[in-house]
């Protein structure tokens, strides 16, 4: 069940909503750079629909123990809390990059979900040790 910021207080797993704004916006960026610089155009537009791609087939469920990414209904990845050290948001007012950082690696994701729910979230099952 995707969830909204309103109805988070008592589930015990939440699925991010999905969020259009970024890939939308550089996917509509590379049109006017098509006709400037078709070169650069290229690849932003390519990573523009990627981007796309990702939003409609990945998603994100915050359990009690972990934050788990799915791709359609299969699980892909499971990062537990529990090896996490560090979390950030870049650019909160218009947040665009989800950083986190576990014990042994460091994880960057384009913020293609509800960026709200996804603070709350955090806030909730791994709160920042700042």
């Amino acid at each position: 069940m995707i969830t909204s910021p309103s109805n988070i207080t008592n589930q015990t797993t939440i699925e991010l909503a999905p969020s259009y704004k970024i890939p939308l916006f550089l996917i509509i960026v590379s049109i006017p750079l098509l006709l400037v610089k078709w070169w650069l155009s290229l690849p932003v537009s390519l990573f523009g629909l990627f981007l796309l791609l990702q939003t409609v087939t990945l998603r994100l469920q915050f359990s009690e123990t972990a934050l788990d990414i799915y791709r359609s209904q299969s699980l892909i990845r499971r990062f537990p809390y529990s090896e996490w050290s560090n979390w950030r948001i870049f650019w909160p007012k218009v947040p665009i990059l989800f950083y986190f950082k576990e014990v042994k690696s460091i994880h960057f994701l384009p913020i293609i979900f509800d960026a709200k729910t996804l603070t709350i979230c955090l806030e909730k099952y791994c709160p920042r040790q700042d």
